[in-house]
């Protein structure tokens, strides 16, 4: 019997504290969890490890949360991940944007760990 592909989320926020607050409000013993602190940092784990859920900043250095949701879209081993913007940006028109980058939900900052696992278990 072979063992059974467990499933994958990518966090990608450069706010240390934040990125910690996510993976713990996630992370409950049923994935794995790669972490990354840029937009570029996140992109190399997605190509050696591609993701079923990303979790994503949009303001994030190297690449925008929006460009790593728009390459992910664009690589086959990645484009069928489940992509939530987690950010700050709450303006008129930002859902929107997000939504046409290519993500599947858009989550604002500050939000409910409950609310965010219960994303990711939905999702996965």
């Amino acid at each position: 019997m072979l063992p059974t592909r467990r499933a994958r989320v990518l966090i990608a926020e450069d706010d240390d504290s934040l990125r910690t607050l996510i993976r713990l409000s996630v992370d409950v013993g049923e994935i794995d969890v790669d972490e990354a602190a840029d937009g570029e940092a996140a992109m190399r784990l997605a190509h050696a490890n591609p993701p079923d859920v990303a979790l994503l900043d949009w303001a994030m250095p190297r690449m925008t949360g929006l460009d790593v949701c728009r390459a992910l879209r664009a690589d086959p081993r990645s484009a069928g991940a489940v992509i939530v913007i987690v950010t700050a940006r709450v303006l008129t028109g930002d859902r929107e944007q997000a939504l046409e980058a290519g993500a599947d939900h858009y989550l604002g900052k500050p939000f409910s760990p409950v609310e965010l696992l219960d994303l990711v278990r939905h999702a996965l």
